[in-house]
């Protein structure tokens, strides 16, 4: 499956939903970090389909006074994972979606060009369900499996590469227990 992926750069078990917002990573750009994210709209809201019409440049404006704020943003993101932990895809991740912005990790600028992002359904101070770890585990360890560069000191949340810009995850993202799960399907070698 790993080996698939990072031919394809499309993840079997997700729903696709092909975003435009997308371009090609810089030449020589290695694949080496993975960015969790959340989102929620309207926030703090959960269901519908103004995610995947928010990333597919399809929001309808006239549906929350919120989505006119953001009508005008371009942006996207590799994969979701929704609360009951069903993943979305919207970018290839051999592709450069549109989900860090401005960011830097250990240095490095412009984190779209070497990173893929996963974005939870959620908000900073509503707990992520089990059903999204589990999901999320999964995902990064075939992510990993498929770009090695990618160690689990290579997985970092929005706010750490876009700190004062950016929240998310935010505090309700138990980090300790997803890399716990994440620690523990590496050692028993399990993908499912």
């Amino acid at each position: 499956m790993a080996h698939e992926l990072r031919l394809t750069g499309r993840v079997a078990a997700a729903r696709w939903c092909p975003s435009p917002n997308f371009g090609p990573r810089p030449e020589g750009a290695a694949i080496s970090l993975l960015v969790v994210h959340n989102i929620s709209l309207p926030p703090g809201q959960f269901g519908g389909d103004a995610i995947e019409q928010f990333f597919c440049n399809q929001l309808d404006t006239s549906a929350h006074p919120y989505f006119e704020t953001i009508a005008e943003m371009k942006v996207s993101s590799h994969l979701l994972i929704r609360r009951d932990g069903s993943p979305v895809q919207f970018v290839s991740l051999l592709d450069r979606a549109w989900h860090a912005g401005r960011s830097c990790f250990r240095g490095e600028e412009e984190c779209n060009d070497f990173s893929i992002g996963i974005e939870l359904e959620g908000a900073d101070d509503i707990p992520y369900t089990s059903a999204q770890y589990r999901t999320l585990v999964n995902l990064s360890q075939l992510i990993m499996a498929a770009w090695p560069e990618i160690a689990p000191d290579r997985i970092t949340g929005h706010s750490d590469i876009a700190p004062g810009r950016k929240t998310d995850p935010g505090p309700a993202f138990d980090w300790a227990h997803y890399r716990q799960m994440l620690d523990a399907r590496q050692q028993s070698g399990g993908m499912g």
